[in-house]
Order: C-alpha cells, then sequence, then structure tokens
C-alpha cells in the first residue's frame, strides 16, 4: 500500500505543473463551462485512474527503466517509434516550459530576473536528479499531500465566505476563456496533454516495481488524487468566481485574500509543483538515451539541463502555447493505442 501512495503521488506530483495548481488550467478546461466543468472533472478522474492504472503495470510487466519498450509495444513499429519520438521531444519541453515559468514566478512574486529564477530551478533539479530513482519518486511525491492541504484550506474558506449564488457564478464562469468550445471536448483534451507528458515517468515509475497489482494500485490512487484535486480547485473558483474572473493565478488571488502568509505558502506551491514536473520529464528524458547506472548518466544530465535553461529564454507564455497544443493530439494518440492494447489483452485472456 505505501509503495502505491508513493507512486500515485509522484504520478500527482508530475502532472500538477505551474497552470493546473495556480487554478489557471482547470480555469480553462473545467470552470469556464459552469456546473457542467464538474461532471468534467469526474469524468477525468476516471480516466486518469484507468490510463494510469494500465500504463504502471506495463511498466512493472517489462520492468523497463524508460519508456521505450512500453510504447514499441503499444504502437508497434511505426507508430512505437513515432510516439517513441514525439514523447521524447515532449518531456524535454515540458521541463523547459517548467524553467521558464519558474522564472517567471521569481520575477513576479520577489522581483528576481527571471534568468537567475531559471538558473535556480536547473540547478535544484540538476542536484536532484544525482539521487537514485526510488529517491526520485519519494521527493516528488513529498510535495503532494502539501498541496492538498493548501487548496483544501482554500476551498473552506471560500465556501464560508461565498458573497454570491451559485446561479450567478455559473452565469461569470461562462464567460471565461474556456480551452474548447464543449465541455467533454475539453475534458478529453486536458485528460490526453497532461497523459502525454505524465506517460514516460509513469512507465518508469511502475518498471521500480515487481508486483504489478502494486504499480496499477498506484496509478489508480495518482488517478483519484488528480480527480479530487480538479474537483476541490473547480468548487473553489466556482464559488469565488466574483473574485477570481480574469485573474491570471485565481489560487494565488484566494490564497493572498486569506493571509499574505498563505500567500507566500501559495506561492511556494507553485514553485514545487514546477520543481515536481521539471524532475520527472528531465530524468524520463534523460534514461530514454542512457541508462540511470550508466557512467554518463550524471553528465548527460548537467547537459541537458544547460540545454534547456538556455532554450527557456524564449519565454514562458511562447512556450506554453507551442508546447502544451502539440501534446493534446499526442495524447489522443497515445489513448487509442492503450485501449487497443487492453482490448487485444482482454481477447486474449478469453
Amino acid at each position: 500500500m505505501k509503495k502505491s501512495m508513493q507512486i500515485g503521488g509522484a504520478f500527482v506530483g508530475m502532472i500538477v505543473g505551474a497552470g493546473f495548481a495556480s487554478g489557471q488550467e482547470i480555469m480553462q478546461y473545467f470552470t469556464s463551462f459552469g456546473l457542467k466543468g464538474m461532471i468534467g472533472g469526474v469524468i477525468a478522474m476516471i480516466a486518469f485512474a484507468l490510463l494510469g492504472m494500465t500504463l504502471a503495470q506495463l511498466g512493472s510487466d517489462f520492468q523497463t527503466t524508460s519508456h521505450k519498450e512500453v510504447v514499441y509495444y503499444l504502437g508497434g513499429r511505426y507508430i512505437g517509434l513515432i510516439l517513441d519520438f514525439l514523447i521524447t521531444v515532449l518531456l524535454f519541453g515540458v521541463a523547459v516550459v517548467m524553467f521558464a515559468g519558474a522564472g517567471a514566478t521569481f520575477q513576479q512574486m520577489f522581483d528576481i530576473d527571471s534568468l537567475v529564477g531559471s538558473t535556480i530551478m536547473v540547478v535544484v533539479t540538476i542536484i536532484s536528479l544525482f539521487l537514485n530513482v526510488k529517491s526520485i519518486i519519494n521527493l516528488i511525491a513529498l510535495l503532494t499531500p502539501y498541496l492538498m492541504t493548501i487548496i483544501f484550506v482554500i476551498l473552506i474558506y471560500s465556501l464560508f465566505t461565498m458573497e454570491i449564488s451559485l446561479s450567478e457564478a455559473n452565469v461569470i464562469a461562462q464567460t471565461q476563456t474556456s480551452a474548447a468550445s464543449n465541455w467533454f471536448v475539453s475534458t478529453l483534451l486536458y485528460v490526453s496533454y497532461n497523459l502525454a507528458a505524465g506517460a514516460a515517468m509513469l512507465i518508469v515509475m511502475g518498471g521500480t516495481v515487481k508486483n504489478r497489482k502494486v504499480a496499477g494500485m498506484g496509478g489508480i490512487f495518482g488517478g483519484i488524487m488528480l480527480g479530487v484535486l480538479i474537483l476541490l480547485i473547480n468548487v473553489t473558483m466556482l464559488v469565488k468566481m466574483d473574485v477570481v474572473a480574469g485573474v491570471d493565478m485565481p489560487t494565488l488571488e484566494l490564497a493572498n485574500k486569506i493571509h499574505p502568509v498563505v500567500g507566500v505558502l501559495m506561492a511556494i506551491v507553485l514553485l514545487g509543483m514546477m520543481y515536481n514536473t521539471a524532475v520527472g520529464m528531465i530524468y524520463a528524458f534523460t534514461v530514454r538515451f542512457v541508462g540511470p547506472k550508466d557512467n554518463m548518466f550524471k553528465p548527460t544530465v548537467v547537459f541537458v539541463g544547460l540545454l534547456g535553461l538556455w532554450v527557456s529564454l524564449v519565454g514562458f507564455t511562447t512556450l506554453v502555447g507551442k508546447v502544451y497544443s502539440t501534446m493534446g493530439y499526442l495524447g489522443f494518440v497515445l489513448i487509442i493505442t492503450i485501449i487497443m492494447t487492453w482490448f487485444r489483452k482482454t481477447k486474449k485472456r478469453a
């Protein structure tokens, strides 16, 4: 059970980047559809749990240290090659987005030059990756309960200080920018692009466990925790729609309303989530080319980190637009191949 919870916590830690924790992603993909967004949150929870379970079990079955074997198993020689290439490129792309995001956060919150902020994040990421994979999983999992506690505190505060009716909140919510024209399509897009980002590291985490049931439960726990966080943030923003409408970082705004100290804690959460995602992505990217026990692993991590810092100079907003849109399409291909493989295996057992 403990190992499953660690995998689940790490799964959440990797997927919950700055956009998620700030509330901006949830606003665009769920809250902007009003009460229908709650249904989307439940569907996302089920999808994350089932797909997470499958990927973690495949990692355990193959006892792999990289996503490569599983991806080729899922897609075959040709689709597998395309998936492998795209996932590998996107792992690096997401890490770069986190480096740029850290720079933007340091500049906005503490008035520190963005390059200095990005450099700090890169250095901390590189140092963390010198640990072994099990220590990395534990490290990423540690921040998840902290995030859930802060979000829960903000939710309780929001419910007790709600000044508008649910019907008014529903109307205001639907005037916000949405990620798609339809709540169901928006939900599918959200699951697909997050899965594209988290699949590689989830497979690697599954590979650290010999018992496929334990690995699968880790994927399920992670999916449920993600779903609970989506629903909590969704409700929090919905009941405080009059406060967060049009705000870049809704949860940070609500945290500051409670007390400046809670605002600082939320800012730490945002940086922590960027760190989690950066560590997971750079690790999964590096082990695609160099084994974790290889003598070249550490020098490669340093090179990849510095390359990521250089690319991050493009800017946070530009990178988010380019990387995340590509991830949505890749996620759809990945989900289809996972479902097809699951049906194929089920038929063979029958």
